[in-house]
């Protein structure tokens, strides 16, 4: 089995991928497992210490090549709003109860929940089931594991 010690943040690698493994959000905050690739080949991920995996990122394989690093599609709720300032407010509420969170300039997407759903639909949200890669914003005292993610 080969074994990963190294990640390559998303744009700082290039060319063709030699493989790729597809993980929901949860299956990209890892320090130690085995993943499977797409090509079926397994592989040990063992870093120094827990780190959140980002799409696009590489894990660098040992004799050179890079596995690319997929977001997979996970049930969502798309957040939208009649006006920016709406949609501030809204993601004050979400904030305010300590959900993750991705954040876009005309929508915010967040994981699933019919009672969050309701409560941000009172609020005048706009709400709709999507099925969708998820990549949250990291909190503020959030480690990146020993690599920055330019944004």
């Amino acid at each position: 089995m080969i074994t990963i010690t190294d990640i390559l943040p998303a744009g700082a690698w290039t060319g063709a991928a030699a493989d790729s493994v597809t993980l929901d959000y949860d299956g990209r905050h890892r320090r130690r497992i085995v993943l499977t690739g797409a090509s079926g080949s397994e592989y040990l991920l063992d870093l120094a210490e827990a780190t959140h995996l980002r799409h696009g990122d590489g894990l660098q394989l040992p004799g050179g090549g890079v596995m690319q690093v997929v977001a997979k599609a996970e049930p969502l709720l798309e957040v939208t709003a009649h006006s920016p300032a709406d949609l501030l407010r809204l993601a004050w509420h979400i904030g305010n109860r300590h959900l993750a969170a991705q954040v876009f300039p005309d929508r915010i997407l967040i994981r699933r929940d019919h009672v969050i759903a309701h409560m941000l639909e009172h609020q005048g949200a706009h709400v709709r089931e999507i099925e969708a890669p998820f990549d949250p914003e990291s909190g503020a005292y959030h480690d990146h594991g020993g690599h920055s993610h330019a944004h």
